[in-house]
């Protein structure tokens, strides 16, 4: 290989490219003790050389390569992180397929592929989101039927627990804190348990936040994968298959009930698209969750969304996910400025709320409206381009 990259001898720029690299590391191979010395004992001085690795076994990657202790150890010069596309992109790659679902159906379709291009790709012109995701997840050569099982085993090593931990995580739409995913998956508070969550969160399955006014032994772990969260509701143990599974489940109360969980998790991941909609990109600003548990008989409120801003503001974010124009009514008012009285009262902030609703379709103008809400934003805001 060293023969190869020096002739002929000039100075023009050489890329070494290895794709799947884990895989070059078979048992007994010494691969990466050869890589090792390869890099350490020649590649490094060579000024015109770039050396990319990549791999999609993510717990070898970051494991091997990224927290590498041996020598490999603080080796990469730049990493690049393949993240799903966000709306925008979404939108953009199925328009240069000739494809053009409107932006309700393209949230739905966003709701179960996450923005991943290879699940994207297979939409069908002429086909509706319900068509696809039937075929794609209900049919027996479906994309997506088999996708759960064969994504973490192929990322994980061990992926029994990648999977336990995940599927605990889906049960709790709110997220869990370490000690609480310690008592409910049964896992010691220790090196194992923060591998699997750097390994999990390095792979873009679960978020961490640090709530409002707290430090990081308080964060929150949620699962944001899109795909395994529609998977663990409506796929997983499901006798229900076949041609036309999704057209009817599309209709039921639980379906609703999910895709406003999903809908929050969308406008989670699309957080600098809300910044720019409320005009305040420019404005420091720190967003987190923050709930309110009370030991006695009181009640408790949870905030999905707070964006604590340098101008003495705070949005108090409230995402809902409705087939229609969304209608705050009196009980629904309420409920609002109680969370707003609860929150104020335990933070002792004295900083300016602001009540924003971010809905798909916009919210009625009414006396309530107008009583508990300074903004909104539809779901036009998130597929603004950056």
């Amino acid at each position: 290989m060293e023969k190869q990259l020096t002739k002929p001898k000039n100075k023009s720029k050489r890329v070494l490219f290895f794709d799947e690299l884990p895989w070059f590391n078979a048992p007994k191979s010494g691969f990466l003790a050869a890589f090792d010395h390869f890099w350490n004992a020649w590649a490094s001085k060579k000024k015109n050389l770039v050396v990319v690795i990549c791999g999609s076994a993510a717990s070898w990657m970051i494991q091997n390569i990224v927290r590498s202790k041996g020598g490999l150890h603080n080796r990469i010069t730049r990493r690049i992180r393949l993240m799903p596309f966000n709306l925008y992109e979404t939108e953009l790659f199925l328009k240069n397929q000739y494809i053009h679902p409107d932006r309700y159906q393209l949230l739905q379709l966003y709701m179960v592929t996450g923005g991943i291009p290879h699940y994207l790709k297979e939409m069908k012109r002429g086909e509706s989101v319900t068509q696809a995701i039937d075929r794609l997840c209900f049919t027996n050569d479906g994309l997506l039927s088999n996708e759960f099982k064969n994504l973490y085993s192929a990322l994980f090593g061990n992926s029994e627990k990648h999977e336990a931990l995940v599927k605990a995580l889906a049960n709790k739409p709110n997220g869990m804190t370490r000690n609480e995913i310690v008592t409910t998956c049964q896992l010691s508070s220790g090196g194992g348990l923060t591998k699997l969550l750097d390994e999990l969160l390095e792979s873009g399955f679960i978020s961490e936040s640090i709530p409002f006014n707290k430090t990081v032994k308080d964060s929150l772990y949620k699962l944001s994968d899109e795909f395994s969260l529609f998977y663990l509701k409506f796929m997983d143990n499901s006798k229900a298959f076949g041609a036309g599974t999704w057209q009817s489940r599309s209709q039921s109360s639980g379906w609703k009930s999910w895709a406003g969980l999903a809908f929050e998790n969308i406008c989670l991941k699309h957080i600098p698209q809300i910044k720019k909609a409320l005009n305040i990109l420019g404005v420091y600003s720190e967003q987190s969750a923050w709930r309110y548990a009370p030991k006695d008989k009181t009640t408790g409120t949870q905030i999905d969304l707070l964006i604590d801003r340098q101008d003495n503001c705070i949005n108090l974010c409230e995402m809902k996910f409705s087939m229609t124009e969304f209608g705050i009514d009196k009980q629904y008012a309420e409920s609002l400025n109680l969370k707003k009285r609860i929150f104020l009262e335990q933070t002792g902030t004295k900083k300016t709320i602001f009540i924003t609703m971010i809905t798909t379709l916009g919210v009625k103008i009414n006396e309530h409206y107008l009583n508990t809400t300074q903004n909104q934003l539809k779901m036009e805001a998130l597929f603004e381009k950056l």
